[in-house]
């Protein structure tokens, strides 16, 4: 949800001394609530605070692409409100787990919008039976955006994360295609200590 990297991946924290060494450059972070099956963050809905469900009707929300087809809202109202520079080459998107899966499908779907893109521990592939134009055409998406240059395509993962095999497969699909990317691979599993150290390393490589 939209507190988990600043409570959890220590998000300030970690930029604050990258800005403070001179090895990242002042950014806007926007963390949205990627988390499909729930409104906010707990405590913070109208549910109040009650335990993250898995319902199969909640469970749609994620299957229909609804959240990564209305990005470009998030980023107009972010631009409106905020004194960013509102181009390609000076935003990034990242996420980890289910937000690398938003993140690679927006960045792919919208590949004018982002020129850096952060995939930690990534869920890949929707599932098969799915259907919506965000997933649809997997290979025409990619080639469309690696055709465009982006300026970091950054996976990570650890060795023993249960999507390991999925990323591994996915860096095989973009080394036949001859599609430039940056792998990072550590130790351990799907877990926060790894996502702290990929947003320390990815950090100092973005708007460079």
């Amino acid at each position: 949800d939209e507190e988990a990297w600043i409570a959890l991946g220590r998000t300030s924290q970690i930029l604050d001394n990258l800005i403070a060494q001179g090895k990242a450059k002042p950014m806007i972070v926007v963390m949205t609530n990627g988390n499909a099956w729930q409104d906010a963050a707990a405590g913070e809905s109208p549910k109040g605070f009650v335990a993250p469900s898995m319902r199969p009707d909640e469970r749609a929300k994620v299957a229909e692409g609804a959240f990564e087809l209305s990005f470009p809202e998030i980023v107009k109202f972010v631009e409106k409100n905020f004194r960013t520079l509102a181009n390609k080459k000076n935003r990034a998107i990242a996420g980890l787990s289910m937000g690398s899966f938003h993140s690679c499908n927006i960045s792919k779907y919208y590949p004018d919008m982002f020129d850096y893109v952060g995939l930690f521990s990534a869920a890949i592939m929707p599932n098969k039976d799915v259907k919506s134009p965000i997933y649809d055409n997997l290979e025409v998406k990619l080639k469309t955006q690696f055709a465009k240059k982006p300026a970091l395509y950054y996976i990570a993962i650890g060795n023993k994360d249960f999507l390991f095999q999925a990323n591994n497969d996915y860096r095989k699909m973009l080394d036949e295609k001859g599609y430039k990317y940056e792998y990072y691979e550590t130790g351990e599993g799907h877990i926060w200590k790894n996502w702290r150290i990929y947003l320390t390393e990815f950090a100092p490589k973005i708007f460079k």
